[in-house]
């Protein structure tokens, strides 16, 4: 089941429940997409290594 819970308050995508799962970041009552929430952090993830920006 995917149900739309909102939108990324960075970029504006949105942001949904997956199974009962989250697809996204929810902190300090932000809503965020995870490529929004991981870019503020400086996080690199090893799938993401040696792809280029």
């Amino acid at each position: 089941m995917r149900e739309l819970v909102g939108t990324c308050e960075s970029c504006g995508k949105d942001v949904f429940c997956l199974d009962g799962f989250l697809n996204g970041v929810s902190e300090a009552g932000r809503l965020e997409c995870f490529e929004c929430a991981d870019g503020e952090k400086g996080t690199v993830h090893p799938q993401d290594k040696g792809k280029s920006e």
